[in-house]
């Protein structure tokens, strides 16, 4: 892959996966030479939000994060743990409050308590005045009945790694939300519906993000030789997004850049 000229910003890659312990930090030096200068890493509970913010500070102005409980890993926190979540907000490299949702797919905790975990969540959003970095599988119907009861009192809100329908996406759409498109798009078999809905998220909607290490692009050619997704990627997943929408690259790169700047409130020269 050659190095681009374009700045991109990947708003979802989970840096504090243990599949980048062996090499993290050259993970982000490819990422930087192929043009993705801006990492936002994925806070998934609150012990991975604190490692986050550690390895933002490595990198400032490059590395930003979120801080959360992903609705998987709901049943390891006690109410008292959100009380300390405003505080880690407070860092100059929090973005946002999450990963945060619902997943009734897997279960990994109990509904009941991921309704709380999330409750707790779009409070804080509230509080901080942050964006909310939001997560849903197989339970967008309570998703959408909680996001409206608490959306006037939100700034904003990402529906992160979007693979739903088009309803779905226009539920979320009819709230002022944002979608986050990874390389789900790039993958023939489960990717056609999104592909098809591509040209109908609004310019100033769309978020870009690879989500790594998690759903390579199935398409890259030559075949990487490992599954390990990689925010270096970003930039093929764009080419598809850009095709699909008929929009010239570079003018996609400006439009997805800006948005990214004012969603999350990242510097201008991110």
């Amino acid at each position: 892959m050659e190095s681009s000229n374009r700045s991109w910003v990947d708003i979802g890659v989970n840096l504090t996966d243990s599949s980048f312990d062996k090499d993290r930090n050259d993970v982000i030096e490819r990422a930087f030479a192929q043009g993705v200068k801006t990492l936002i890493i994925t806070g998934t509970s609150l012990s991975e939000s604190l490692e986050a913010i550690e390895l933002c500070q490595k990198y400032p102005g490059h590395l930003f994060c979120t801080v959360g409980v992903h609705p998987h890993y709901a049943k390891d926190h006690t109410d008292s743990d959100y009380l300390n979540i405003p505080a880690l907000c407070k860092e100059e490299c929090v973005v946002a409050c999450g990963e945060t949702g619902l997943d009734f797919n897997r279960n990994f905790s109990e509904p009941t308590q991921q309704i709380n975990a999330f409750e707790k969540q779009l409070e804080i959003a509230h509080e901080t005045n942050l964006p909310l970095f939001l997560h849903e599988r197989d339970a967008h119907k309570k998703q959408i009945e909680m996001l409206r009861s608490h959306r006037d009192d939100i700034t904003a809100a990402v529906a992160h790694c979007f693979t739903g329908s088009k309803t779905e996406l226009y539920n979320y759409l009819d709230l002022d939300l944002h979608i986050g498109i990874t390389g789900w798009i790039c993958d023939e078999r489960r990717g056609q519906e999104l592909q098809q809905l591509a040209r109908e998220i609004p310019d100033n909607r769309l978020l870009l993000e690879t989500d790594a290490p998690y759903l390579i692009p199935r398409d890259i050619r030559p075949k990487p030789k490992s599954r390990r997704n990689l925010p270096e990627y970003l930039p093929h997943i764009a080419d598809k997004v850009a095709s699909l929408r008929k929009q010239d690259l570079d003018a996609l790169q400006q439009m997805v850049t800006d948005n990214s700047i004012k969603f999350f409130n990242l510097p201008a020269t991110a």
